[in-house]
């Protein structure tokens, strides 16, 4: 099984750059993506990335905070593209659980990416409101989960298995922190895992030397030293 990779970006010309990336098989934005990226008008932006991103998967989130505002996007937003996931939080800002927008967006067949997830049991509630023959993405919180000092394979191989007889809901590895979080992903056959940029250019360069990585090291101190015209 492979574990697809997909980018966490709202800026254009990086979307474009990725989007012709074999390795990349689709995108995750949410509004501090968009806003970062310098997005004045959500939907008007939201369609310039799909000009970019024509076929790959792309989950572009909701920001109202209560059940009819979220609903009301999300009919919305799922009109933008037949490649577009429509991202609802678990909770809203207050900490109610969105199971009834959740549950009536995935009967009415809306794919959909349930994000901000960091507990089996979360991941347990949703799996038992959804429609199984609508395409869904779990989105888990691994990186985050980590700095607080939690581990959090347990949770994906719990969530992984809960899920696993549904071929069309997908558990996905998000917050990623380090490179070798896709090889973690890869090791519990966990469906996705998103990242930055960044991380996913470490991930082309797995299998180096590590005798050639030594030197390379070593090199960068030496240069480093001469720049500064070091002496002692």
């Amino acid at each position: 099984m492979k574990t697809k990779i997909f980018c966490d970006i709202a800026d254009l010309k990086t979307i474009k750059l990725y989007n012709n990336k074999s390795i990349v098989d689709g995108f995750t934005t949410n509004p501090s993506l968009m806003r970062l990226a310098g997005a004045k008008n959500y939907k008007d932006y939201s369609l310039k990335i799909l000009k970019l991103c024509k076929k790959k998967s792309i989950s572009f989130e909701v920001f109202a905070d209560e059940p009819h505002g979220m609903l009301n996007q999300a009919y919305k937003i799922t009109t933008w593209g037949k490649n577009v996931y429509v991202k609802i939080p678990v909770v809203n800002s207050k900490g109610y659980f969105m199971g009834s927008v959740i549950n009536e967006l995935s009967n009415k067949g809306v794919k959909l990416n349930i994000t901000a997830v960091y507990t089996y049991e979360q991941v347990k509630k949703i799996y038992k409101i959804l429609n199984k023959k609508t395409k869904t993405i779990i989105s888990v919180f691994a990186g985050r989960m980590a700095d607080k000092g939690k581990d959090p394979l347990p949770i994906f191989k719990r969530s992984i298995n809960l899920v696993k007889r549904s071929n069309n809901i997908k558990i996905l590895w998000a917050s990623t922190r380090e490179a070798y979080n896709f090889t973690q992903a890869k090791q519990i056959k966990c469906d996705i895992i998103t990242m930055p940029p960044k991380i996913i250019d470490q991930i082309q360069r797995f299998g180096k030397n590590f005798n050639s990585m030594t030197i390379d090291t070593v090199k960068g101190f030496l240069k480093d030293s001469k720049k500064s015209k070091f002496r002692l």
